[in-house]
């Protein structure tokens, strides 16, 4: 303490608070300012080293002048606490009841896209929202919806899979619509001319009113990639009002109003069938049609404007594409994994990872296994002897083929192949979904329709939806150093208790229609799924559009 200082601390018996008064004066002995001076009631004060009462007096009148302002304070701080509560009330008041906010839902729609914020004028549906996988980020978005109306349930186990939204009844408006798509007329020699289709001179489209009219895809394993056939058929029928889907996506007629551009070439389809060289021709049909392809895209405007960076081409199977995929890069891919594809062409920030079809037949709830009426713990028919990452399917198969209650064997669709897959899975606990040629198989759908838990044993596998979709809740994943060890696997799934396993086995359940292509379409199903996908994608897609468009116009003044 300097010489000259003195401290007074005082100390409210009502609580407002504590003051620090520091006041120079020169040092005298201690006293007391007990009854000193007009201090009010229940104020108590310690001085040390007071010098005069002249001193004492004008401290007290200090003390005096301060605590008269204790009432304004408090009528402030009430005032304040009141503001602070109405404001938080009135927060609380838009946020629980924003579908019937001020503003008509004719002049706003909000669209909340992969977390970034659109405002289109003249709407009138429902606000849209994403959906996230964790629940501490999900937006809950339940209306009350009309009788007749569908909508996607939210799952038990905590996670929005898709949107809730009414299917189209009568007609699905452009800005109805969660996704605008325009859709080259190309040739039919592109995509349903690929089924044997010809329609009549000019005719670009089959009928589709029709269901007994539509070409019908090929079966067996050419219907695991044909999600391209079933994203079209519900293109060309959102504008037809007698068929009922959802309005996730419409087709519009002017591609300035789309949101993406769809290019409708049947690839998986092409590489399938054409790909093999028959009879004198030195070049391959599905050759001729991707070179075709680029060609007709790279001269249009709409590829021109963007450099292609807003099209949406279906190229599912693994070898389609081949030889145009580099050409075409910049569009956004529907694809089943990026393992034959180099980062700069495909990667899991501009395109969407599609399911695969299944093969095996769908097992209803009611008449789906429970744990102990599925004799067999650990399931595996296919390929055993594979090439690059499928090597580990080889040393499982020898540490695993002699065990009990493991059926690890080879297999085919040939025959009743497909029959007694779908039988021993529907059989089993846990079905094993191996790196194979590629990191992702049908084998993981078949096992999910089955409602066996899925084992993936496949470090590069990209999964479908996986943004609004947590697949550690249907499925075990077992890095594939550890799958090789003597004993780990099968310790592992020895260990997973019968509740866990039910769990697993119940929200398999629930799952299942995310995995479903149909047409018409319905809410949630893979086709749904796949619209909303790419939607989430659009803010991406403009990102990178508006950071190229930086300094083109600057250069076209130039």
């Amino acid at each position: 303490m300097g010489r000259n200082e003195w401290v007074v601390s005082i100390q409210l018996d009502s609580g407002v608070g504590v003051d620090l008064i520091m006041y120079s004066l020169p040092q005298k002995n201690k006293s007391s300012l007990n009854g000193a001076g007009p201090f009010p009631p229940r104020l108590m004060v310690w001085m040390s080293n007071t010098q005069s009462e002249e001193d004492i007096g004008l401290i007290a009148r200090l003390f005096s002048m301060s605590e008269k302002g204790i009432f304004p304070a408090r009528f402030l701080f009430c005032i304040i606490t009141i503001s602070m509560f109405l404001l938080i009330l009135s927060s609380v008041f838009l946020l629980q009841f924003g579908n019937t906010s001020l503003l008509p839902r004719s002049v706003f729609k909000l669209l909340l896209v992969n977390g970034t914020v659109y405002l289109r004028s003249n709407v009138q549906n429902e606000l849209k929202l994403p959906f996230f996988s964790s629940e501490s980020s999900q937006v809950d978005a339940q209306t009350p919806v009309k009788n007749g109306d569908f909508t996607c349930h939210k799952p038990n186990y905590g996670k929005k899979m898709c949107i809730y939204r009414q299917p189209n009844m009568y007609s699905c408006d452009a800005d109805q619509a969660l996704l605008r798509v325009y859709m080259y007329d190309l040739p039919s020699e592109f995509h349903f001319g690929l089924l044997g289709w010809k329609g009549k001179p000019n005719q670009v489209w089959p009928e589709i009113n029709d269901s007994n009219r539509i070409p019908v895809y090929p079966g067996g394993l050419n219907l695991q990639h044909s999600m391209e056939y079933w994203l079209t058929l519900d293109l060309l029928s959102s504008n037809m009002p007698s068929v009922v889907r959802p309005c996730a996506a419409i087709r519009v007629l002017n591609s300035s109003q789309a949101d993406i551009i769809f290019v409708p070439f049947f690839a998986s389809l092409s590489y399938n069938r054409h790909s093999k060289l028959r009879g004198k021709e030195k070049v391959s049909v599905n050759k001729l049609l991707q070179d075709k392809l680029v060609k007709f895209l790279t001269e249009q405007n709409e590829w021109k404007r963007f450099g292609g960076k807003d099209h949406l081409i279906v190229a599912h199977h693994p070898n389609s594409m081949l030889d145009a995929r580099g050409k075409l890069g910049s569009a956004m891919f529907v694809l089943a994994d990026f393992g034959r594809y180099p980062a700069e062409i495909a990667n899991i920030e501009k395109d969407v990872i599609a399911p695969y079809r299944h093969v095996v037949k769908t097992i209803s709830s009611a008449d789906s296994a429970p744990f102990e009426k599925r004799p067999i713990l650990v399931f595996f028919q296919g390929a055993i002897y594979r090439k690059d990452g499928g090597t580990i399917r080889q040393e499982l198969y020898y540490l695993l083929k002699d065990e009990k209650d493991v059926h690890f064997a080879f297999g085919t669709i040939q025959g009743n192949g497909v029959n007694q897959a779908g039988h021993g899975m529907a059989s089993s606990k846990f079905c094993l979904n191996i790196a194979g040629d590629t990191p992702s198989s049908n084998r993981l759908f078949d096992a999910i329709v089955s409602h066996c838990v899925p084992v993936i044993i496949s470090d590069e596998i990209e999964l479908p939806f996986e943004d609004v979709i947590d697949y550690s809740e249907i499925c075990v994943f077992v890095r594939g150093s550890d799958a090789v060890k003597k004993g780990y696997l099968l310790n592992l799934l020895r260990g997973i208790t019968k509740d866990r396993w039910t769990k697993m086995w119940e929200n398999l359940k629930e799952t299942v229609r995310h995995y479903q292509y149909q047409y018409p379409s319905q809410p949630c199903d893979a086709v749904d799924m796949i619209w909303e996908a790419v939607a989430r994608k659009v803010s991406s897609v403009r990102l990178r559009i508006h950071r190229a468009n930086r300094y083109r116009r600057l250069e076209r003044i130039k």
